[in-house]
């Protein structure tokens, strides 16, 4: 506590002695968490090379790994792996938790607040799970260490719940950019996948933490590119078709890869199995495969940059995508922590290599090497399965360095992105998916009119009514007011429950009183049939009623209707039900 007060009275005499607003101090905790970013990916990276010296004394490409070792001993260490990953993640769900530990919700819905413990256990999970051999992508756990360490520089230094989640931003778009070498695709995914908008005060501070990170990475030893790109050859005339083509086929593969995934899940829930158990069978189903395919081990680095340095049959490149696939599916279904953002690159490049090697043998010595559709594949597979386009765009332009690669990108990315979401719009974030069903929403209620919620009125009342009769009615109907309309059912005010309450304490004389002598001409919360449902809400919290009148038009106020609250309540919760049942 003493820590965390010193810390916030420093921070804000350095904003008085510098003259520094909010949004110019925001850059300079954000190059600090860029910093502290780099550092925490660098940690998981020598945490893996560690274990892996220790279990298999040899270090670097998990493919290299399982090819040095005996069949039995490929086939028993996933499956030891997968067990101590389910029983610290068992531990980690026994661990209370005050809020989640995604840095994606905790940044989307949350208040930025990771807990640590919570987090450190599922990466400690995510490491057994990693170094064992399983068929997953190490970032995740990298991306989520370095948003805990924004989450904690923020915290201590009492930020509030804004610019809280603005710091745990900052930290993962450090730990994406530390990753994969690609600062401004890491500033792009945290503000299209997670934020959801590029606004310029929150870009600017995330762009800052991924240069500092993207430094701090290179002048750092041990540094290198993920993947060794080639350079890319020339595009011109009929080929760049053949890279719209490579967009259809990648929008059309990207949802069956991800419905694969999920359909794992529920394979493996069904089970029943306890957690331990599950990831270990599942550790022991990669071991399998990798008695024959080791390359299904890891997360796809060594073989993607095998592709596209050297030339593979069409059969060997067909056999192993389809075995990394299923490993990657009994991975992720059996509920290891890990990111599957690389194995999707992985099969990106597969696909995009073997047509390649198809336009070869229809149009041969009229297209560019197979590597060069590798390359472009990796990143339509990629705006496809994410739905973030412009990421993926970036990514592999940063990647390659090369503005050749620019135009047959652009094209297969949208491409892929309208392709996969014209046939279900789904994603491999949980969090996009929510915020286009949001979206989605909000369209459909935008687009509905009170003419499909109106009701009868069944508290009307002519000008000359009685005063038994307005009693009576607010008798038979518990009501705050009563419609009033004149001979031609216009509408022409209410009488207030209130007004009539009055007059019988008063004990005034009643008999020859009527609905015109109570009439409230003031009341001005009308609804008409074209109106938007925003506008309606925006009427009733004006109100403050349960229903309100419907008219014709404010010229012709003929009295169609009432409308009620709880109809446009439930008007929403069936959409909200139906947007869930067509998901």
């Amino acid at each position: 506590m003493l820590l965390r007060s010193t810390l916030l009275r420093y921070r804000i005499r350095l904003q008085r002695m510098f003259g520094f607003s909010e949004s110019n101090s925001m850059l300079l905790w954000a190059a600090v968490v860029g910093f502290l970013g780099a550092l925490a990916t660098i940690f998981f990276r020598e945490c893996i090379y560690g274990l892996q010296m220790l279990l298999t004394g040899h270090s670097g490409s998990f493919v290299a790994m399982a090819k040095s070792l005996p069949w039995w001993w490929r086939l028993l260490l996933p499956a030891a792996g997968g067990l101590v990953a389910g029983a610290i993640l068992l531990l980690a769900k026994r661990v209370p938790a005050a809020a989640t530990s995604d840095y994606m919700e905790a940044v989307a819905i949350g208040d930025g607040n990771i807990p640590v413990r919570h987090s450190l256990l599922r990466s400690l999970s995510s490491l057994a799970t990693i170094v064992s051999g399983g068929s997953i992508g190490r970032e995740g756990s990298m991306v989520q260490l370095s948003a805990l360490a924004a989450s904690l520089v923020g915290r201590i230094t009492h930020f509030n719940p804004a610019r809280l989640r603005l710091l745990v931003a900052c930290g993962a778009a450090a730990g994406i950019t530390s990753a994969y070498n690609a600062p401004i695709a890491g500033a792009f995914f945290v503000t299209e996948i997670v934020l959801g908008a590029i606004v310029m005060e929150s870009f600017g501070p995330v762009v800052v933490a991924s240069v500092v990170a993207n430094i701090t990475m290179r002048e750092l030893p041990g540094y290198r590119p993920a993947y060794e790109m080639p350079p890319f050859p020339p595009i011109a005339g009929i080929e760049i078709l053949w890279f719209v083509l490579l967009g259809i086929m990648a929008g059309a593969a990207a949802p069956q890869f991800l419905r694969l995934l999920g359909f794992s899940k529920d394979l493996f829930k069904k089970t029943g199995l306890p957690l331990p158990l599950r990831l270990g069978l599942g550790g022991l189903l990669v071991g399998l495969i990798s008695i024959w395919m080791p390359e299904v081990w890891g997360n796809g680095y060594s073989v993607v940059n095998s592709l596209l340095h050297t030339p593979w049959l069409w059969w060997s490149v067909l056999v192993v995508l389809v075995l990394k696939v299923v490993a990657t599916a009994i991975t992720t279904g059996s509920g290891a922590i890990g990111g599957i953002f690389t194995p999707t690159l992985f099969v990106g490049a597969a696909i995009g290599y073997l047509f390649g090697q198809a336009l070869h043998v229809l149009l041969p010595g009229t297209t560019s090497a197979p590597f060069a559709f590798a390359m472009v594949g990796m990143g339509a597979f990629l705006a496809a399965a994410t739905s973030a386009p412009l990421m993926a765009i970036l990514m592999i332009f940063e990647m390659t360095l090369s503005y050749q690669v620019v135009l047959p990108l652009m094209l297969s990315c949208v491409v892929a992105y309208f392709i996969s979401r014209s046939i279900n719009g789904a994603s491999m974030y949980d969090i996009t998916i929510k915020r286009n069903r949001d979206a989605q929403e909000r369209v459909k209620l935008r687009g509905i009119h009170m003419s499909e919620l109106i009701r009868p009125a069944q508290t009307v009342l002519p000008m000359d009514a009685s005063f038994a009769e307005i009693s009576g009615m607010f008798l038979k109907y518990p009501v705050k007011y009563i419609y009033i309309v004149d001979q031609k059912n216009r509408y022409c005010g209410v009488v207030a429950l209130q007004d009539i309450t009055s007059c019988l304490l008063d004990k005034s004389d009643t008999e020859q009183r009527r609905a015109a002598d109570f009439l409230r001409r003031e009341f001005l919360h009308v609804v008409t049939p074209e109106m938007s449902l925003g506008e309606a809400l925006q009427s009733f919290l004006d109100h403050q009623g349960e229903r309100l009148p419907v008219v014709r038009s404010k010229n012709d106020p003929e009295l169609l209707g009432a409308v009620y609250k709880t109809s446009l309540l439930d008007a929403y919760f069936r959409l909200d039900r139906s947007q869930e049942l067509h998901a």
